[in-house]
Formats: structure tokens, sequence, C-alpha cells
């Protein structure tokens, strides 16, 4: 129908619906206490010492983030260091690119993959631990 039929012209576009406010349920509420239980059931903490066994986790996993990190910063520091005091570097060339820039370019990246792969033996290990913290409870 148009609105030359005498009928009334069709909606193009459907009415928006109204702003909804969502919100987190409050700690007395049916619904946080469905969901805290249906946390501990699959496997979250069921008791004080899991979430000191968790906090502990996350502590030890945030210390070998740092660690690390500041580890690396250091070493590329140094490996930086010592491409600028070594200045024949710059007077070698290869494939028509100064050494020193090379190893800058490709240099670091040994580097990188092996504090990466450390550090996610170094955390395998910091939850393969926990693991068994927590299955001894």
């Amino acid at each position: 129908m148009t609105a030359s039929d005498g009928g009334t012209p069709p909606d193009r576009h459907p009415p928006a619906p109204g702003r909804v406010r969502v919100t987190a349920p409050h700690a007395g509420s049916a619904a946080a206490s469905v969901r805290s239980a249906s946390s501990q059931a699959d496997g979250g903490p069921t008791s004080d010492i899991a979430g000191v066994y968790v906090r502990s986790l996350i502590r030890s996993q945030l210390r070998l983030g740092i660690v690390f990190a500041l580890g690396f910063v250091v070493a590329t520091a140094l490996f930086v260091l010592a491409v600028a005091l070594a200045p024949e570097l710059d007077s070698t060339f290869v494939i028509g690119v100064p050494l020193s820039w090379l190893l800058l370019g490709a240099g670091v990246y040994p580097l990188a993959i092996t504090v990466g792969g450390l550090y996610v033996r170094a955390a395998s290990r910091n939850e393969a631990r926990y693991r068994a913290l927590a299955e001894d409870e």
C-alpha cells in the first residue's frame, strides 16, 4: 500500500529500541550467588587456600614477566652499546648495508626469541607447581 491508495506508507525503519543500562548483579542478589556458585563448579577457587594459591600464581607470573622484560631491555641496550663501541662495523658492508645496521636490525630477533622461549618455559613451570598444589588440596 502506498499513501496514494489511501493507506498508510510502509515503515522503512523499525523504531529503535530504548537505551538499556547493563550492570553487574548486586552482591546480595540471587544472580550474584548463582554466578559465584557456577564459577566454583567450573573449577574456580573453592576455598580460602585456593584463593591464596591463585594470588600466589598471579604474583609469581607478574614477577617473572617483569624480570624477563627488564632482562630483555638490558640485553638489548648492551647489544646496541656493543655495536656502538665497535666503529669498524660501520665500514664493513654486506649487500650494500653497513654490518652494524644488519646486526641491529636482525640480531635482536634471536635475543627476543630466546627470552620469549625462556619466559614460556618458566611460566609453564610456575603453572605446573600451582596445579600440583591445587590437586593436593
